[in-house]
């Protein structure tokens, strides 16, 4: 079981714990992004300064001790950090989202889907753990079954199956993973310890970017699964599915966003430093770099406030709870979808512009880079956004505003 700080409930006090943690992450972000490991120390400043409980209310009932934020400040920290360290930001959005799956999942009050667990969040706060898995389907494109579910002699489950994820499965304390039944369309929502034997993890080997996430392919073999590790069910037919369940993709995707946003942002504020010590008379005596950089932060705001205006809305469509509607979960599906498009064409086409700014350019310290370690900005918003369908979602869009269907939209990808 991982440790951590209790989070801070002061805002004031949680922005300087956030900014701290950022200005630490990014003295030596480019030596850990070269080598590549296991994100192991990472997660240990993440378990200090108290963040992964951070979106979990206090509930000393349950032991939890979280700082109770809502989502638009989960996404500020998120994006903070992730202009220093993109790896770093993406391993806390899947935490994030996952720790909340037991509010989708339980249903209206008095409904309770989950049969005997307590709230996954609150669990979460309590034991320090630090979360990573998917609630969503493999998509098409993934090879093999997925992961599938037969009925134990005893009672329970058995799991089995493999499954590549994106992120922190190598120093991951638990998995929330989706498996199907035998005979079944329904997905059971279930919570796995990696510790056991019958799990095994392949760490993700020469990734082009956000190399530090913990990406990897968990393979499970007949590992059980009592009654009391379901958090709950998804239903095969996605019209069945509750319009406030169906904001959990919505949730990470936001998430994913602010990580985009936050490695531009990042790569910005970090060339604008080599430009000015590159000529720290007049750092602004030419006009073609006032001009790029006056473009380069106009494309920043504008992907900035199409964020911002998603994270609003999705925050407001949150604490709506299980009386959310299904044109409202779509017009909050478009307003996502168009942040997305926005944020991930930008963000790689700002860090690719800001490489030709700073390829001369001297490096800041000694035996730092100058042009050269900005490759990685480029490198992991390239990777971030390398799953995404821009064409998909603009289609979707399209649909949405034309024809008033929001059918693709209820799906993740």
């Amino acid at each position: 079981m991982s440790t951590q700080r209790t989070a801070p409930r002061d805002d004031t006090l949680w922005r300087r714990v956030v900014r701290e943690l950022a200005d630490d992450l990014a003295v030596d972000a480019q030596d850990r992004d070269r080598a590549g490991a296991a994100p192991s120390d990472e997660v240990e400043r993440l378990q200090e300064a108290g963040l992964p409980a951070f979106l979990t209310a206090s509930d000393p009932a349950s032991g939890g001790g979280g700082h109770g934020a809502d989502l638009r400040t989960a996404c500020s920290a998120v994006r903070e950090l992730s202009a220093a360290d993109g790896s770093v930001g993406e391993l806390l959005a899947h935490h994030y989202a996952l720790s909340w799956t037991s509010r989708f999942l339980d249903g209206p009050p008095g409904r309770r889907a989950a049969e005997a667990f307590p709230r996954l969040d609150a669990r979460t706060a309590a034991e320090g753990w630090l979360l990573a898995g998917a609630t969503e389907p493999p998509p098409p494109s993934d090879a093999g079954p997925g992961l599938t579910l037969t009925r134990a002699d005893r009672g329970g489950w058995l799991l089995d199956g493999r499954r590549a994820f994106d992120s922190a499965v190598t120093v991951a304390d638990r998995l929330v993973v989706t498996a199907r039944p035998a005979g079944t369309g329904d997905l059971l929502v279930v919570l796995v310890d990696p510790a056991h034997p019958g799990v095994s993890v392949r760490a993700a080997a020469d990734r082009v970017g956000q190399r530090l996430t913990g990406a990897g392919t968990v393979v499970f073999e007949h590992v059980p699964v009592p009654r009391a590790r379901i958090l709950g069910t998804l239903p095969a037919d996605e019209h069945a599915v509750a319009p406030f369940t169906a904001l959990a993709p919505l949730v990470l995707r936001l998430l994913l966003v602010h990580v985009a946003l936050g490695i531009a942002e990042g790569a910005l504020a970090e060339a604008r430093d080599v430009n000015r010590a590159d000529a720290p008379a007049d750092p602004g005596d030419d006009p073609y770099l006032l001009l790029s950089y006056g473009e380069l932060a106009t494309a920043a705001h504008t992907a900035a406030a199409v964020a911002e205006r998603a994270t609003d809305a999705l925050t407001r469509g949150l604490r709506t709870g299980w009386t959310l509607g299904v044109e409202e979960r779509a017009d909050l599906a478009v307003l996502v979808a168009a942040a997305e498009t926005v944020t991930g064409r930008e963000a790689v086409r700002l860090t690719t512009r800001i490489l030709e700014l700073v390829e001369d350019a001297p490096p800041l310290a000694p035996g730092t880079g100058g042009g050269p370690g900005f490759d990685r900005f480029w490198r992991n918003a390239r990777a971030l956004t390398a799953r995404a369908r821009p064409s998909h979602r603009l289609r979707d869009i399209g649909d949405h505003y034309l024809n008033g269907s929001h059918a693709r939209l209820a799906r993740s990808a």
